[in-house]
């Protein structure tokens, strides 16, 4: 028996050496960890269960039947997240740079299913050369037998992926179909053709970092949703990040204690909107004063900053904040700012997650850029965002809600369960001026002072439509707020629409404008 369990503990230390010390070593010199090291710091101390320790490849081309290594490149397994289940997979690049073969794919295929069999967060590692070039086909398939299954978990359990070093060619599109991207500045990577490729076909010379790095991918395309500054703050950003989320989209976020701060008044906002009405404010302000003090996890930080969006507790409560940003492109609405905001709301829609909206909006933003690169359709993936998502919706109009993007921004037409605004808002077809313009152009040319006439019309429509008053009139905003009770209102309006159930007309699923 001794021998017997001799050889198990060999076999587990060989597993445990990945690629060998020398690789090892190798990955720690580019500022990386290994497979295991980052599963160390990600789940809770000793929770760890491993899964398919002992496979190895079946390949015998090329010389692959001589060089086995146990794990075949990537760890697998569950265990637990501030005591809460999490099935994991980290990519080995000590181990044929974690590139992907046939039982590689296996691992992750099984790690899952069992994800979704039993409603718990998948999270995957990725650190992988890309597919195996060596046993050909399979590899490929092993590819699309991921894919396939991220498909199938979408809006069943939350699914997230960081990338922790290159990922290129077919491997992005299982990250990208995830809920969540997290990538490493300076040693992560991400492209469907590298650098090489690029220069050889557009003849753009172009590095690693620039075309696919996390800031590029953060900022530029808005495939990221955090660039971590190095592994260990991506890895904590994974745990903050599931702290907001149910393990599937039958629970909901669980809450965290909270005691009632007395009258829950908030005195700072009502001197945060200037009497300017042209002037910009940093609608984070807003929200830091209206949620449990310093919960804000904001997603998509560097993309499309002309809106907000992230996760954020009140009273307790898991919420998801949609947030136009003023001190950004005035919080006008466009392409970007739409797609980010769209897919944030399916997501908390999901998984149950209640939504927040902060409105200050004057509108979708004008040109050619914007329209010929389909501003119709992006702008419209909101309002169907908006306007499929069952869970309970505020909206609060802190300014501006002008046009059409007033009614894009949760309006009770299209499904918010409750409307507050502050004294401040203007809730109209679109400015003072603009409106000033066409309605009274013929009498403003006719006047001996045409600019006096232009300011004493604009100063009219704003008296009379640039208020919150005329939509309280006709129920569209439910109650006009000072904006210092603005969270106690919250508090107990979310209290009250907690148990909404909505049936959707009955379908196979919907067409949204993509």
């Amino acid at each position: 028996m001794s021998d017997k369990l001799r050889q198990l503990e060999d076999k587990i230390a060989e597993a445990k050496l990945g690629g060998g010390q020398k690789r090892i070593d190798s990955q720690h010199s580019k500022g990386k960890l290994t497979a295991r090291e980052r599963l160390d710091i990600l789940l809770d101390p000793g929770s760890f269960e491993e899964i398919g320790m002992f496979v190895t490849h079946r390949s015998s081309d090329f010389g692959l039947d001589r060089e086995q290594y146990l794990g075949d490149g990537v760890v697998t397994g569950y265990g637990t997240i501030n005591g809460r289940p999490v099935y994991v997979y980290s990519q080995d690049f000590t181990v044929f740079g974690g590139s992907l073969s046939e039982t590689h794919a296996e691992k992750i295929c099984k790690v899952m299913d069992l994800s979704m069999r039993n409603g718990v967060p998948l999270v995957g590692l990725n650190d992988s050369g890309g597919a195996r070039i060596q046993e050909g086909v399979v590899s490929l398939a092993g590819y699309a037998d991921i894919f396939h299954r991220n498909v199938q978990a979408s809006g069943v359990v939350p699914q997230i992926s960081a990338i922790m070093g290159p990922c290129a060619g077919g491997a992005v599109y299982s990250p990208a179909m995830t809920d969540f991207i997290l990538m490493v500045e300076k040693t992560s990577y991400m492209f469907v053709t590298g650098p090489n490729v690029v220069k050889t076909v557009t003849h753009e010379d172009v590095t690693s970092e620039e075309l696919g790095g996390a800031m590029t991918h953060a900022t530029k395309s808005g495939v990221t949703h955090f660039a971590c500054a190095n592994e260990i703050a991506c890895l904590n950003d994974i745990k903050a990040l599931l702290s907001y989320m149910p393990q599937n989209c039958e629970e909901e976020a669980p809450p965290v204690a909270y005691e009632t701060q007395g009258a829950e008044l908030r005195p700072k906002l009502a001197g945060i909107i200037p009497d300017n009405p042209n002037q910009p404010y940093d609608i984070r302000e807003v929200i830091e004063e209206i949620i449990d003090t310093g919960s804000f996890l904001e997603v998509h930080k560097d993309y499309a900053d002309n809106i907000v969006v992230g996760f954020a507790r009140l009273a307790g409560r898991s919420i998801g904040i949609v947030a136009n940003q003023p001190a950004s492109l005035a919080g006008v609405l466009d392409i970007n700012a739409s797609k980010k905001a769209a897919r944030f709301i399916r997501f908390c829609d999901s998984f149950n997650i209640p939504l927040l909206v902060l409105e200050d909006v004057p509108g979708f933003l004008p040109g050619t850029d914007q329209e010929w690169n389909a501003i119709i359709t992006n702008g419209a993936k909101l309002l169907y965002a908006f306007s499929e998502a069952t869970v309970p919706r505020i909206t609060v109009i802190t300014r501006k809600a002008y046009g059409g993007a007033y009614d894009v921004m949760n309006s009770k037409h299209i499904g918010a369960d409750m409307n507050f605004a502050w004294p401040t808002a203007e809730i109209a077809v679109m400015g003072p001026k603009g409106a000033t313009e066409i309605i009274f152009k013929a009498e403003i040319a006719a006047a001996s002072d045409g600019p006096a006439k232009f300011q004493e019309k604009v100063d009219e429509y704003t008296e009379k439509f640039a208020n919150p008053y005329r939509a309280a009139a006709r129920g569209f905003v439910d109650e006009v707020i000072r904006p210092e009770e603005t969270r106690r209102k919250l508090i107990r309006a979310f209290k009250m629409i907690e148990t909404k159930a909505v049936k959707l007309p009955r379908k196979k699923h919907g067409n949204i404008p993509l």
